[in-house]
Parts: C-alpha cells; sequence; structure tokens
C-alpha cells in the first residue's frame, strides 16, 4: 500500500491570521510541521494543502512540495480530501494540522499501521494520557473514550468517563487522522448530525454516521499553536527535542 500525508493549512486562522509563517526558532511554523514528519517510515509522499500563494512559496522554499486548493473548504478535512482526489494511486491518506510542530514521524507510521494490516478499518486517530486536572475540564481540549478493541466511542469537550467514581481514564484526541482514501473522499458528503453539530467536532460525523475509528495510544507530548500564547511553549519543547 502506498501512504500519502497531506497538512492542510490555511492563512486566515481566527485566532492567529497567517500563523503558518510564523517563525519559531527562526522557521516557519510550517517549516516545523513538514520537517517533524518527514521521519515516518511508512509514508511515501507530504504535500502541503493550502489557499494562500504565500505559504506555497515558503513550502517551495524549504524544499517541501505544495498544492494549491480551493478558498471555500470549511474544515482541513474537505482540504485534504480535495487532493487526495487527485492521486488515486494512494491507498491511505493521513490529515495532519499545520499548526502541529510537535508531531513526529511514528505518530505517523502509527496511524497508517492499522489501515494497512486491516482492511476492515477505514480511519484512525491517536489518543494521549491526561493526568492533568486542568486539562481534563479545559473544553479546548478534546476527550475521547475507546472500547477494549480501540474503537473510539465518544469524543467531547466535557471530561469523559465522568468520574462518579475515582479513575484515571482520561485521554485527550491528538488531532490528526489516518484514512482509507475511499473513505476520505466519502467523508465530506456526509450529514453533520446534531452531537458534531453541539460539540463542533468533526471526528464525530464518522460516529454518527455508522463509522468506526480506530484509536492507538501515544506517549508522544504534543502542543499546537492556536494562540500567541502558544508559541513560547511549543519553543521550549523543540529546544528540549533538539538538545539545545
Amino acid at each position: 500500500m502506498k501512504v500519502l500525508t497531506v497538512i492542510p493549512c490555511r492563512m486566515n486562522a481566527s485566532r492567529l491570521p497567517g500563523k503558518p509563517l510564523l517563525k519559531l526558532l527562526g522557521k516557519p511554523l510550517i517549516q516545523h510541521v513538514y520537517e517533524g514528519v518527514l521521519a515516518a517510515k511508512k509514508v511515501d509522499r507530504f504535500i502541503v494543502a493550502t489557499d494562500s500563494h504565500e505559504i506555497m512559496e515558503c513550502v517551495a522554499g524549504f524544499g517541501g512540495e505544495a498544492i494549491l486548493t480551493s478558498t471555500k473548504h470549511n474544515t482541513g478535512t474537505e482540504r485534504v480530501a480535495e487532493v487526495a482526489q487527485q492521486f488515486a494511486e494512494y491507498d491511505v491518506v493521513l490529515n495532519v494540522q499545520g499548526d502541529e510542530p510537535l508531531v513526529t514521524g511514528g505518530m505517523l507510521d502509527q496511524l497508517a499501521t492499522p489501515l494497512i494490516e486491516n482492511p476492515q478499518i477505514h480511519m484512525t486517530a491517536l489518543k494521549g494520557k491526561l493526568t492533568k486536572i486542568e486539562e481534563i475540564n479545559d473544553p479546548s481540549i478534546v476527550k475521547v473514550v475507546t472500547n477494549s478493541q480501540n474503537i473510539a466511542l465518544y469524543y467531547s469537550r466535557l471530561p469523559i468517563p465522568y468520574p462518579r467514581h475515582k479513575t484515571d481514564c482520561y485521554y485527550r484526541n491528538k488531532g490528526i487522522y489516518g484514512f482509507r482514501r475511499s473513505f476520505l473522499l466519502e467523508f465530506p458528503t456526509l450529514p453533520c448530525g446534531p452531537l458534531e453539530l453541539a460539540e463542533s467536532l468533526e471526528q464525530l460525523r464518522a460516529l454518527e454516521n455508522g463509522k468506526q475509528i480506530f484509536v492507538s495510544q501515544t506517549d508522544v507530548i504534543t502542543h499546537g499553536v492556536n494562540t500567541p500564547d502558544d508559541i513560547p511553549i511549543v519553543e521550549k519543547a523543540l529546544r528540549e527535542r533538539r538538545g539545545l
């Protein structure tokens, strides 16, 4: 099987406009994302999908590959699907958000492996352990619960499960996804249900339409860049990873 990674990336983020080109440790954010995932052993090609000529030029400048996509997409998944439509030779497509500079190649391999090994799996995701009560209660951190076969039961901004009895079963959704290409092309056509609309969580569309998401656990700590306050946190983590 051939695996394609697509990094959806747009300029006009509501909370931090122009963030793909913001400099972290002297490099644009999108360059950190791109270079961070290149170590994936099971990925054959990496493409940035963007609606911006500036981002296209930036990616070309550091030797990456980028494709110009529609300005009308409502979600990153729609942008990824547009790219996947052009590359029928890839069986598996991974979606890595363009504001996740701490995602690693190993995480991509975790996403791809179940799709490569099991034809019954159509979508994959990652989860990481949550231990801090402030993160468990933070609605900006999406939580996921899974069954004993590692299939997602539900995603929520609220703490799930509710701690009627003491528990440490809290996991955050890592926000990167793997798709069998055929399902990715179908995904934007699926109807949005009341759960997706209530939580504003796109992955609930799969669950509401009877599709399963296989979730693997990772110990890699990631942190997206959504506000100016995230920048020093991410720069510190990048320095630590590189031994600086």
